[in-house]
């Protein structure tokens, strides 16, 4: 262990102490020039660094970490490229490491050190590793998730995506018959050290166990359904390692089940609140305490607590990236995280055990190496806002020792939490059932085989719906196939089919632009009255639908008055009118003198309004249309300007002439030698037979 001056921080969660060993600086290389070692001297980062074992890190990310059983070796798995470290504790050192040809997912450790390793790859390959190097490979029929180790038998057990439980003897150097499951794949496999007895995982949420000895399942029992969690799946399981009778199982929805294996029924929940998959559980026992802690892990927390009671002693929760994998020491405190990042932090928790023997000296500089400052959370708590509050309709509760202030929000407890939820969203699982559904239909609908047929470039929507008439005829056929028991199929006569598309005879149907339908002639509306595409209006358009509110308020009444006379009297007359207002003409009215001007002239605004702003404004400045003056100025936004000069009284005297002259051409009663009888009529008849009054 590397010490330079640094410090390490600390974390109160529940009254427990949690110290933090970072190791983010990568070691210094020793053929590093001496000046750039002398200029590391001012970086003040690295002269506060804390390193546990030199060169504990990866490019990109760890997948898997774990110590060997006789805690002598560290052995970690990284990308990229893909490859193993082994590290001698001993010697806080890296020993050395080995490259592979794909990304590791799950290794064994076969004896107590390094000297006999199993790695199983995401190319189905299954690496057999001694201390020269590769001793063997062999590939498995299906993708691998999980490997479990029987040291009685020398059977290394494989589960897959599968439903199958391949077993490879490592003895015999063959595969042996496999182990079949009722699960339609499998994510999880162990073994208790105690009894023998293997348990395998599967994505139906179910849990099979097995008796080695019979190779026979002896018992299946759906995992995951008591803590509500259907159509989840089984991502972690772990036997006792005491009695042998307790089974813990996690599940993808976030909970960890406590099982005995005498019941069918789980005896504890914890619920990690995060709704990630558990990814790893281990059973913990130490010095510190009398009883085992369970310690359950998932992408975002790592929670240690009472497997008797469920109450939470502490949790971990790192920021630097997803969590993979964890590694804790027997009968210590000590554990490292692979992140999904370069970096593998280590973190110390005095409470849940002593530090290993390699690094006894830590043990004593925790306390003299702590930071001043500590960081106090709240575990079991969920962090609300005052719109959350609002949404769950738990305002009144502001000021109470139900809810504590922090912040920008409230926390407050768990189950409260979980409560409100449930009340204010009653739908909420029903939603979600739905949506699982309808995804578990997308995905078996994405494995199927599509033809897809290239449409050609003339008449395409023709050959379109060519193409979905066959479909519908096509599923219309295979109704009519599974009723053909009841009742006999109708002969109905075939349209046009596919097969149109590749004769000869027609081909130039759809290779040839002179025989492109045109939709907008006068013979194609003839024979097609109704356009396959719905063109808006350009009453729609340019004009709103007027609602008066006398006519609606009517139109209610009538109705309510129907419902109200339906059992005194018949109510055939308040049909009649309600449906006479129903067809009643509806009233437009225009919605400015733009449009109104664009519907006389039978024109579209759509095109124009979906422009930006700035070129509107250009159009309408390079507008001018016919039958204006030419002393008409257009400006922005549609506006008009015109000016003129006013006429003096000579040119009103020379009109007023005009009028004169044009009333003597006009052919009259004097013209004719008659007299005018205009004071006997009084009316606006026609002539003597005229129907005016005398």
């Amino acid at each position: 262990m590397a010490l330079h001056g640094g410090s390490l921080k600390s974390t109160s969660i529940n009254g427990v102490k949690i110290y933090t060993v970072s190791s983010q600086h990568r070691s210094l290389a020793t053929w590093l020039a001496p000046k750039k070692q002398r200029a590391l001297r001012k970086d003040k980062s690295y002269q506060q660094r804390v390193e546990l074992i030199q060169d504990l890190w990866f490019e990109t990310a760890t997948t898997k970490i774990k110590a060997t059983p006789d805690g002598e070796y560290l052995i970690a798995s990284g990308i990229y490229p893909p490859q193993i470290k082994v590290y001698e504790l001993r010697e806080l050192s890296l020993k050395f490491e080995r490259h592979l040809d794909s990304e590791i997912i799950d290794f064994k450790i076969l004896d107590d050190d390094y000297s006999k390793l199993a790695f199983l790859c995401a190319d189905r390959s299954v690496y057999l590793h001694a201390k020269y190097g590769k001793h063997y490979s062999l590939r498995i029929p299906r993708m691998g998730r999980d490997m479990a180790y029987d040291c009685w038998s020398c059977d290394l057990l494989c589960a897959a995506s599968s439903p199958d439980l391949y077993r490879i003897n490592l003895e015999q150097g063959r595969f042996l018959t496999s182990l079949n499951t009722q699960s339609p794949a499998l994510n999880v496999v162990c073994q208790s050290q105690l009894h023998g007895l293997v348990a395998c995982g599967g994505e139906d949420g179910a849990v099979e166990c097995f008796d080695m000895r019979v190779r026979s399942s002896v018992g299946r029992i759906n995992a995951v359904a008591p803590a509500g969690d259907i159509d989840q799946e089984v991502t972690a399981l772990q036997f006792d390692d005491e009695g042998g009778f307790l089974m813990a199982v996690g599940s993808s929805a976030g909970n960890v089940l406590l099982y005995d294996l005498r019941s069918s029924h789980p005896v504890r929940v914890k619920d990690h609140m995060y709704g990630s998959p558990i990814l790893d559980i281990k059973w913990h026992r130490t010095l510190n305490s009398d009883q085992q802690k369970l310690i359950t892990t998932d992408n975002h927390i790592v929670r240690i607590w009472d497997p008797e009671t469920g109450d939470g002693m502490t949790s971990i929760e790192p920021t630097a990236g997803k969590i993979n994998d964890i590694c804790v020491f027997s009968n210590s405190g000590l554990m490292l995280l692979a992140l999904d990042c370069s970096q593998i932090p280590s973190y110390f928790v005095p409470d849940l055990g002593p530090a290993p023997k390699w690094c006894s000296v830590f043990e004593n500089l925790t306390e003299e190496m702590e930071e001043g400052a500590q960081t106090t959370i709240y575990d079991n708590y969920k962090f609300l806002t005052k719109q959350d509050l609002e949404k769950l309709n738990l305002t009144n509760l502001i000021g109470t020792n139900l809810l504590r202030a922090y912040m920008h929000g409230f926390f407050i407890d768990y189950r409260l939490y979980k409560k409100a939820k449930a009340l204010a969203d009653p739908f909420a699982y029903e939603t979600y059932f739905e949506k699982r559904k309808q995804e578990k239909l997308q995905a078996e609908l994405a494995h199927r085989i599509t033809i897809k047929r290239r449409l050609p470039k003339v008449n395409r929507t023709l050959a379109e719906n060519i193409l979905i008439k066959e479909e519908e005829e096509a599923e219309n056929e295979k109704k009519d196939a599974e009723e053909s028991e009841k009742k006999k199929a109708s002969k109905k006569k075939k349209g046009l089919s596919s097969d149109l598309l590749e004769d000869d005879r027609f081909a130039a149907l759809f290779r040839d632009e002179n025989y492109e339908i045109d939709e907008l002639s006068q013979e194609y509306k003839a024979l097609h009255p109704m356009a396959s595409e719905k063109r808006p209006s350009l009453v729609e358009e340019h004009f709103d639908p007027v609602k008066e509110d006398e006519d609606q308020s009517l139109s209610d009444t009538d109705a309510s008055k129907a419902s109200e006379s339906s059992e005194d009297e018949p109510d055939n007359n308040n049909n009649n009118n309600i449906r006479k207002k129903s067809q009643a003409p509806k009233l437009y009215e225009i919605k400015d003198e733009r449009h109104a001007e664009a519907f006389w002239n039978h024109i579209s605004l759509a095109k124009e309004d979906a422009l930006p702003i700035g070129e509107r404004v250009a159009a309408l400045g390079d507008d001018r249309r016919t039958g204006i003056p030419s002393n008409v100025k257009f400006g922005p936004g549609g506006s008009r300007e015109i000016s003129f000069i006013s006429r003096n009284s000579a040119k009103y005297k020379e009109d007023e002439e005009d009028k004169d002259v044009r009333r003597e051409k006009r052919r009259g009663v004097q013209s004719l030698g008659l007299k005018s009888q205009r004071s006997v009529f009084k009316g606006h008849g026609k002539g003597n037979r005229g129907r005016g009054r005398r």
